[in-house]
C-alpha cells in the first residue's frame, strides 16, 4: 500500500513496485488520475486496486481501507508517503490554515494509516512500514520551522514504532530524502511556478525514482536485516540547508 501515489514519490514507488512484481494498493486523493496510474500499469501485468480519500480524514480512511475485498487485506508493505509542506516563511509570518495542513497530513495521516494497517501485520509476525521523511527532520532550515517539525516528527514516529513492534518481524524504516525535483515545491509555494523551478537550479537533483530504488532495496533485504534509515541527498547537497549551485 503507498498512500499519496499519484505523483512524486509516491507514483515513483508504485512505479518501482510493480516492476518488483508487487500486488499495489494506490491511494491519493485524485481518483482520476489514481485510474490512470492503475491502468497504466495493469497493462503491464501488475495488479493494482485504488482508494481514493485523504489521509487527514480518518473516516474515510478507515472506510475505505475496512472496504478492501478480503485478498487485499493481508498488506506486507505500507509506503507511507503522503505529505507535503506549504510556505516558506518566518515562523512568526506564517499561515494557521498552512500549518494545520501539514500538521494534519504530515504527522496525523501517517498515524492514522500506521493504526489501520499496522496491527494486521504484527498479528501476521511480518510486514514492512516505510515512512517518507526528510533531511528536514534532522535540522530545522530557515523558514522551513512547521514544515521541518512534522519531518522531525515523523524520524521519531518512526523510531517510536520500530521499538514497538521490535518483539516481532514487523520491520520499520524511515527514508530521508534531500532535494527531489517533484511537485513538491509547486504545492509549497501555492502555485508559484516560476519560483519553484529556482529551488531546483544549478544542481541535479533527486528524482522521485530515485527514493523509490531506496524503498524497493529496503523491503527486499534479507528478513534478518531491517535497514531502519536512510538520508539520500544529491551528490552538492550537504545537509538541509546547505546546497552548493553551479
Amino acid at each position: 500500500m503507498i498512500t499519496g501515489a499519484t505523483s512524486g514519490i509516491g507514483l515513483g514507488c508504485a512505479r518501482k513496485f510493480a516492476e518488483n512484481g508487487d500486488k499495489l494498493i494506490l491511494t491519493g486523493r485524485n481518483g482520476q488520475r489514481l485510474e490512470e496510474i492503475r491502468k497504466e500499469l495493469a497493462d503491464k501485468g501488475t495488479q493494482v486496486t485504488t482508494l481514493v480519500f485523504d489521509v487527514r480524514d480518518r473516516e474515510q480512511a478507515t472506510r475505505c481501507v475496512h472496504s478492501l475485498p478480503e485478498e487485499w487485506r493481508e498488506i506486507d508493505v505500507l509506503v507511507n508517503n503522503a505529505g507535503l509542506a506549504l510556505g516558506l516563511e518566518p515562523e512568526y509570518e506564517g499561515s494557521f490554515d498552512d500549518w494545520e495542513t501539514m500538521i494534519d497530513t504530515n504527522i496525523k495521516g501517517l498515524l492514522t494509516m500506521t493504526r489501520l494497517i499496522v496491527p494486521g501485520m504484527v498479528a501476521r509476525d511480518r510486514g514492512h512500514i516505510i515512512n517518507i521523511g526528510s533531511v528536514a527532520g534532522d535540522a530545522a532550515y530557515s523558514n522551513g520551522n512547521v514544515y521541518c517539525a512534522t519531518k522531525s516528527a515523523v524520524k521519531t514516529l518512526t523510531d517510536g514504532l520500530r521499538l514497538d513492534v521490535a518483539s516481532s518481524a514487523v520491520r520499520v524504516t524511515n527514508l530521508k530524502p534531500g532535494l527531489v525535483e517533484t511537485n513538491f515545491s509547486n504545492t509549497r509555494f501555492h502555485g508559484d511556478t516560476e519560483r519553484a523551478a529556482n529551488v531546483y537550479k544549478g544542481i541535479k537533483p533527486l528524482t522521485g525514482d530515485d527514493i523509490a530504488d531506496v524503498a524497493v532495496y529496503a523491503a527486499n533485504a534479507p528478513a534478518h536485516v531491517q535497514i531502519a534509515e536512510v538520508l539520500i541527498l544529491a551528490t552538492h547537497q550537504g545537509s538541509g540547508s546547505v546546497i552548493v549551485r553551479k
